[in-house]
């Protein structure tokens, strides 16, 4: 049986907006409480013509003329992020090969509204605050799948736990600015 009608997106009008919900279709599928993700977003045409042996692993096919020439991203998943490295420091030993046109993070952090900003403890170190962040009654889980293409194209999708449904996901390219730029430093 088919899934319910309720859970069927529409598809996304650019490449890389299909590209994040799809990679957060699959960071949904692995659970919450998971490690940060990094992913190689190629073009599919290219894929296929430049490594036929790869594209069969991952179950590609060469895309239907009729659905226009719009270029498709495949996601490649990477090697995990080494455990213990900050985010910034690891972010700054990539380069990446010409094939890839883009890049895409999937990372799950704690956010608080913006009315709790007054009340942010001073003087507080890093893991203080980090702690301070964990106990908060207004916290929330999110999970950020952040995408940008060397053109400096960007994407965000945001899947809050306590909402956590397809339906509910969040799309946009200014969401998370500061890892989207980034991000966008691994090309330079």
């Amino acid at each position: 049986m088919s899934e319910p009608l309720q859970e069927a997106l529409p598809p996304a009008a650019r490449p890389i907006t299909r590209a994040v919900l799809e990679i957060d279709e699959y960071a949904a599928g692995l659970g919450w409480d998971q490690p940060a993700r990094l992913f190689a977003l190629v073009d599919t045409a290219a894929l296929l013509k430049n490594e036929p042996a790869m594209a069969r692993q991952l179950g590609l096919t060469a895309p239907d003329p009729s659905s226009g020439p719009d270029v498709q991203l495949t996601p490649i998943e990477q090697d995990e992020i080494p455990k213990g490295t900050p985010l910034d420091t690891f972010l700054g030993t990539i380069a990446w090969p010409d094939a890839v046109t883009g890049c895409a993070l999937v990372v799950e952090r704690l956010i608080l509204p913006p009315t709790a900003e007054s009340r942010v403890p001073e003087g507080a170190s890093e893991k203080e605050l980090a702690a301070w962040v964990a106990r908060h009654p207004e916290r929330q889980e999110v999970r950020m799948t952040v995408a940008v293409l060397r053109d400096g194209t960007r994407e965000t999708a945001l899947r809050l736990r306590e909402k956590d449904s397809p339906r509910e996901v969040l799309t946009g390219p200014a969401l998370v600015p500061g890892l989207a730029e980034a991000l966008l430093t691994t090309f330079a």
